[in-house]
């Protein structure tokens, strides 16, 4: 979701074989990026369907669905680069629909900022790149959430099995032998997690 110029599904060649991949993102983005695709590998690959959206005034219901996307399959949902510059509302749409409309065992993987950077009460030098970036690219920070909340936050939304990398977990895990010295943002994470299986009513 909002997937821009990333290249997952023609780098990674057990995708090719074995998955379907749904790239969703603004006409305008999107266009480009199939042009550019074209004249890189001579033709559009079988395996990645092309859904375009402004989350902003179009549901994921109705674009996914009527693209193809099965309910009935498992499914990673990707939104990397993209929850902190939707509205909170959107960014409830978009979960809503992930929680309710995808099989057991289905995940999503995001990347957030903290509520405290885009609310401005975070000062430190972080927050302060974000907000000249703001102004050079039109992106406008608009969604955070409060640090130490993703679990409460998401459980709230569907999800269950939550697994949140703050910057610590990052630098622990990556920033290892000769990049140890490198910083890790600490106004940044990125969470996994489950959405909890649908209860179907019963009937007699």
């Amino acid at each position: 979701l909002g997937a821009g110029y990333d290249t997952r599904a023609y780098r990674f060649e057990q995708l090719k074989r074995r998955v379907r991949v749904f790239e969703v993102d603004h006409p305008a983005t999107q266009q480009i990026k199939i042009e550019k695709l074209k004249k890189t590998l001579g033709s559009l690959p079988d395996h990645v369907v092309y859904v375009p959206i402004d989350f902003e005034k179009e549901t994921l219901k109705e674009r996914l669905l009527e693209s193809g996307y099965d309910p009935s399959l498992r499914t990673l949902f990707i939104l990397q680069g993209v929850v902190m510059y939707l509205t909170p509302e959107a960014v409830d749409h978009t979960l809503s629909f992930i929680a309710k409309n995808s099989a057991p065992g289905s995940s999503v993987v995001f990347d957030y900022v903290y509520k405290s950077v885009v609310e401005g009460s975070w000062k430190r030098g972080e927050a302060n790149s974000m907000r000249r970036y703001e102004k050079l690219t039109g992106e406008v920070l608009r969604f955070g959430i409060e640090e130490g909340k993703v679990d409460e936050f998401l459980t709230q939304r569907g999800f269950c099995q939550i697994h949140n990398a703050d910057s610590e977990y990052l630098k622990n895990r990556y920033f290892t032998g000769k990049n140890q010295k490198r910083d890790v943002a600490p106004v940044y994470a990125i969470v996994r997690a489950t959405a909890k299986p649908q209860i179907q009513a019963q009937t007699d």
